[in-house]
């Protein structure tokens, strides 16, 4: 759980070279105008439109999912705005991606 007690897991960085061992890995940061927002709520969501997962922002800006191969949409919402950004994961590996929050 994390510190504020919402559930949604806090993230770390992700290095660029992530053993991803076969799996499909949509990660990126979210930014403001700014720089890296950090606390930010980051919502994965199907193809379909529908809720897969919720994670806290790192300090720093940072999220991760695991997820299946497909379309993603990933929205963020912080105190500074909420912002989204797709990305589409045709076979494993490390997806990257910014949101740009306003």
């Amino acid at each position: 759980m994390s510190a504020d007690g919402c559930g949604a897991p806090v993230q770390t960085a992700t290095p660029a070279d992530l053993d991803t061992r076969g799996e499909v890995v949509v990660a990126g940061k979210v930014t403001g105008g700014d720089g890296p927002l950090g606390g930010a709520y980051v919502r994965l969501l199907n193809g379909d439109g529908d809720f897969a997962g919720e994670v806290q922002a790192s300090p720093e800006g940072d999220f991760r999912f695991y997820a299946a191969p497909g379309s993603w949409t990933v929205r963020a919402l912080h105190r500074a705005g909420k912002g989204e950004a797709s990305v589409t994961a045709e076979g494993p590996g490390l997806h990257q991606l910014t949101i740009a929050v306003a």
